[in-house]
């Protein structure tokens, strides 16, 4: 089994259905994307660079689904939030999967995966 894999099935429920409902739509909408294990989280990389990952912050009760760029996106997409007041990184906090607005993320994941396709680097901060 992958760590990623491993990853998954060792979150608390409701975090590991999110998180998995999350997996599935990256890796359905985006097939260029690849899914690695980095810092012990799930990363998903576009053109060989980080784009999001998935996460449980510690004291916190959601999945923080967090974009690299997201500064860069935060305009067109007001969903993304600047949690604990982080430089570059934006992210969609989800309690539940009902949270998450379906057509309006798969257009932001196509957003992401173009702008780091543009992007000498993502970390740029």
């Amino acid at each position: 089994m992958k760590p990623v894999e491993q990853y998954f099935l060792n979150q608390k429920e409701p975090y590991q259905s999110i998180m998995l409902f999350v997996r599935g739509i990256i890796l359905h909408t985006l097939p260029e994307v690849e899914e690695r294990y980095s810092y012990t989280i799930p990363f998903y990389n576009c053109y060989k660079k980080p784009m999001l990952y998935l996460n449980v912050l510690k004291g916190t009760n959601y999945v923080d689904v967090a974009f690299v760029q997201g500064i860069l996106l935060e305009k067109d997409f007001p969903v993304l939030k600047n949690n604990h007041k982080r430089k570059q990184v934006r992210s969609i906090q989800l309690k539940t999967i009902e949270e998450l607005d379906y057509d309006d993320f798969v257009k932001l994941l196509h957003a992401a995966s173009n702008l780091l396709s543009k992007s000498k680097r993502a970390w740029f901060v």
